[in-house]
Formats: structure tokens, sequence, C-alpha cells
């Protein structure tokens, strides 16, 4: 049966050595370990990555696409996103990056760090009209989003109606190329440089309009090595291509979306654990006073995806340093904001941690849950293969496990039947226990 999910993520099972790292991380309870052998379940999963970064064993994988793509259309744009500048030593023309680009037999690049600033601007006018239910929560992180989408619905309404620039820069790029260049819309091609697997879902299973208008995802790290080697080769005389400010380049790391909305009452946070803690308190609304939450599900920002190939926190200090070269911006969004800009499509609560569609039956299951739950030692080891002593017994009510799988219950449950066969014993006659016959002495 086909699946209702993409995901990015993928597991080598030949490379799974059946450890816990992965169950422990992930942020949905999206990983069990059965049979010795991780399981991802893919009506959970988010694709964050997280898995990926804490696997000993890299038997977590990412899926994106190969450069072979670009030979299926005529005309092909590169969509570099801000943290790809963060990832190079001594950088300070983003213009030898953008020219290598076009070294590696792209026609265009087109920044996502214009699209960026365009977004920026649209935020700051849909606050001036007031529209917005606050605090508003940036839209820009897939992970994100589908993250508040499955484990904290109550805040969808809270989530900025824009699309990510990268989309919004994928739609502008094909645009111009096919109203000024003459290109027809099925020979233009735009592909994102980007720093992360979700993105790659974003493209396959979008979040906020029907269809993608990205044809293809490359790796940053797999990009890296001919990217350095043709930034060599054009390091001298670079064509004049950049077009973003500081504003723009900002969005490469934590923090950068919400300083450009020139407002004070915005909160920044990073790293999927800490993010999850910021949403739990807006759902308990414990940020009356704030306008404007921006959350990376990636430590540091979008510099500290898994696809990227430089320290995160020191890749964000080289984009502090390109960005002291930059104007503050170069792009406003003008007096409207383009109806492709927007969200076409609501974004909807996804019920995968749902006990049952009926909520007297849920109810019943989450009695039966809270039961087995009681009797389990609550020390959330692990070595069940599910993260909790909770998520366990969620397994069981859901007939995906049995409560023998805890080995503390499984020892427990052994020592009974060792102490009944022990009373047995004492109950057997001589003459009945095995070894003995009639005509012993």
């Amino acid at each position: 049966m086909e699946t209702k999910f993409f995901h990015s993520v993928t597991l080598d099972k030949d490379a799974c050595m059946g450890c816990i790292n992965c169950i422990k991380r992930c942020p949905t309870e999206a990983i069990r370990v059965r049979g010795g052998k991780a399981k991802i379940l893919s009506d959970r999963c988010i694709d964050c990555g997280e898995c990926i970064r804490v696997c000993p064993h890299h038997a977590k994988k990412p899926i994106f696409d190969q450069m072979e793509l670009l030979d299926s259309f005529r005309y092909k744009i590169a969509l570099p996103a801000p943290a790809l500048y963060g990832q190079f030593n001594n950088l300070d023309d983003i213009d030898i990056v953008l020219t290598a680009l076009i070294q590696l037999g792209f026609d265009d690049v087109f920044e996502v760090a214009k699209a960026a600033e365009l977004v920026s601007d649209a935020t700051r006018k849909l606050f001036s009209e007031g529209n917005l239910q606050r605090p508003v929560i940036s839209s820009a992180c897939p992970t994100i989003s589908r993250l508040i989408r499955v484990r904290f619905p109550d805040l969808i309404g809270n989530v900025l109606p824009i699309l990510a620039p990268v989309e919004i820069a994928a739609r502008m790029a094909k645009k111009n190329a096919v109203e000024q260049l003459g290109y027809k819309p099925d020979e233009v091609g735009a592909f994102f440089i980007s720093p992360c697997p979700a993105k790659v879902t974003a493209v396959k299973m979008p979040l906020g309009t029907q269809k993608s208008a990205i044809d293809g995802v490359f790796a940053i790290s797999d990009l890296y090595p001919k990217l350095i080697s043709a930034m060599k080769v054009v390091a001298a005389a670079p064509k004049e291509l950049v077009s973003v400010g500081r504003v723009g380049v900002g969005w490469g790391s934590s923090g950068g979306e919400a300083y450009a909305l020139l407002n004070d009452r915005y909160l920044a946070a990073d790293g999927i654990e800490n993010v999850i803690k910021v949403l739990e308190d807006l759902e308990d609304e414990k940020y009356s006073d704030l306008d404007f939450v921006e959350l990376n599900a990636c430590s540091a920002g979008c510099v500290g995806g898994v696809l990227t190939v430089e320290n995160p926190y020191i890749a964000k200090a080289k984009l502090k340093r390109i960005r002291k070269y930059l104007p503050v911006a170069c792009n406003r969004i003008g007096d409207h904001i383009p109806a492709y800009s927007k969200f076409d499509t609501p974004l909807e609560y996804e019920p995968v941690l749902q006990l049952d569609p009926d909520v007297s039956v849920a109810m019943s299951k989450l009695s039966e849950l809270q039961k087995i739950a009681s009797t389990f030692q609550g020390i959330d080891c692990g070595a069940c293969g599910a993260p909790s002593c909770k998520a366990l017994a969620e397994d069981v009510v859901r007939g995906y496990a049995t409560t023998d799988d805890c080995i503390f219950r499984l020892k427990t449950h052994m020592q009974e039947i060792a102490s009944s066969l022990a009373l047995l014993e004492g109950h057997i006659p001589q003459s009945f226990k095995v070894g003995d016959s009639d005509d012993s002495p």
C-alpha cells in the first residue's frame, strides 16, 4: 500500500546495530528498535535529521538529488541557501561562491537570501495591518511546521502564513526566466543548495501550498568539494551577482529572521529540544508579551543542518564576518504582498499521535495506557526498544508490543516462574522426580 508520507531521512538496516541513541533523541518518538534493528514510524517522522546527527553507525541517511538532474532542463537556476556562505574559510566576497555555481553548470543564480529579505518585509507589513495571531511563529523551517502540525495543533493559527524563502525564490526565478528570457515553464529547473534533508521533504510533500516550484535539492556537503575547486578558478575575477544585504544573509543562522523584523519583542530558539520547550510554553500561554518567535530545529540555525560541512557555531561566526561588508538590505516587497508568496493551502492538524479517532475509545485506551505505564519502573531506559516507559505502554495499547518487552517486567515474570517451579518441586513425590525409577534401591 502506498504511504501518505514521504521522508528524506531513511534507515540502512545493514548498518544499524540496534543501539538506542536515535530513539532517545527523536522529538516525536518516531523510532523503535525491534528485532535488533531500528524502525522509523513513517507517520510520526518530521525529517528533522536528529537521528542522522546522533547515529554512531551512520545507519540513518538523508535523501537528496544528484547533479545529473540538471540534464533534465534547458535552463538551470541555483538557489543557494544563506547557510552556504558560512561553510568557507576567509570568504569576504559572496560573488565568488555564486560565480562558482555558474562554473558547475548552472545558468543562473537566485539567492534564497534575496527572497528572505522579501519575506522579512512582507512580515513587517502583515504586522502593521494587525491581522496576525500573536505571537507569530516563523514558517521558514519545515521541520518546525511539521512538528507543530503533529504535536502542537493549538499553535497552528500562530504560524506565519507566508511560504519559506526558498519556495518564493524558486517561483520568482522561474517566472523571470519565462517572462524575460522566453523559456517554456517546463524547460526551467530551480535547484536548492540545502543545509538539511527537511527541505527535500518540503519539496516532495509541501505544507502551505499544493505544489512546490523547486525541481531538485542538492546537499551542501555533496557540492562542497566541487565548489571549492570552482571557487579557486573564479576567485580572481568573479561576476557581480550578489543582490542581498545583511538582513538576507542573516537568515542563515539563528536570530537572523527575528532581527530583520526591527522589533525587540521576539524570541529566537534553536536546537530541537530547546524548540520543544518553547512550544510547550507557548501552548501554556507563557509568552503573552512576545510578537514573534523564530524557531530552528538545528543548533545555531540552518548553518547547523546535517547536510553542512562546517561546525555550526564557526559557520555562524563566518556569516557574521561576511555580513559586515554588505548593506543592510537590498530588496523590498512593494506596496502589496504577491499572492504567490502566501499560503494557498491551510496548515492542518495531522492526528498521528491520536490513540483513536473516536474520543470515547481514545479515552478508554488512554486509561489503559496509564494503567500499563504504572506497572513499569519509570526509568525510561530504552532497553525495550521504545524511548520511554510511557511510549512502550502506548505500543502495548496499539498492539505493537507486549509488557514483557520491558526487561524488568520480564525479569520479574521469570522470577515468578522460577519460584513457582521451586515451590512445585517441593510437592513432587520422590518417586516421580526425573531420573528416578521403580527399581531404585
